[in-house]
């Protein structure tokens, strides 16, 4: 059976980062725990989680700053976070580990594989994208994770009225976001036109702080599955 996505798209880059002693440790010891390894099945979240919830896919959590406080602030949530970047999924297996969080499980493998076969159809009532590489260069745009047919496959596996979520601060990345969703017959924009405020559920990262204080804008935007 032929690929139906692009072969070249993947949901990450294979970044080089250090990672340190206590990383590699606590990500040997606690992804047996807190992890679920890939496999080409649907994953069951209410035996996942022992528990009925909200279920949010979280792609590309990074250090995991931002999962962990989200997390704690909404202990109902069912957080399921793809990343492959191991100082991240050991940074936030840390995180986990000190703060007593019960809610969040990690898949350390390609969202796009992930979303393909191991999450059934309209089972998430969010999903949360925040910061994706912007491939700054206009000959690399194409590698952008945010094209048609990946949220096509989102829209698939959301529930009708859940949330899309996502959050950039690169400007041109930002339009090209809005594009695409407003262009797709299956969401539509939660504010009248363009970008939504921050909402109270995502964190204000240190980067994002610190970006804004240097007049980068950020754009968050915020669609719903009709």
């Amino acid at each position: 059976m032929l690929n139906k996505f692009p072969e070249h798209i993947r949901s990450f880059v294979m970044r080089s980062g250090h990672i340190t002693d206590a990383q590699r440790n606590t990500r040997e010891r606690l992804l047996p725990v807190w992890g679920i390894t890939y496999r080409p099945e649907p994953i069951d979240f209410k035996e996942t989680f022992g528990r009925e919830g909200k279920n949010i896919l979280e792609i590309g959590f990074g250090m995991g700053e931002t999962t962990a406080e989200i997390a704690q602030a909404h202990p109902d949530w069912n957080i399921l976070g793809a990343e492959v970047y191991k100082p991240g999924v050991g940074a936030l297996l840390g995180r986990i580990e000190r703060l007593g969080i019960k809610n969040i499980r990690i898949i350390e493998h390609d969202a796009v594989e992930i979303l393909t076969h191991m999450l059934a159809d309209e089972s998430l009532d969010a999903i949360h994208i925040y910061f994706p590489d912007p491939w700054p260069k206009k000959r690399h745009h194409k590698r952008r994770l945010i094209q048609p047919w990946l949220v096509a496959l989102l829209c698939k596996k959301l529930k009708q009225g859940a949330v899309l979520h996502m959050a950039t601060d690169w400007p041109d990345y930002a339009e090209q976001m809005l594009d695409v969703c407003q262009a797709s017959p299956d969401l539509m924009n939660t504010v009248s036109h363009g970008y939504a405020p921050r909402p109270d559920w995502r964190p204000l990262t240190k980067f994002e702080s610190r970006g804004l204080r240097l007049g980068n804008p950020v754009a968050d935007l915020l669609f719903q599955k009709k």
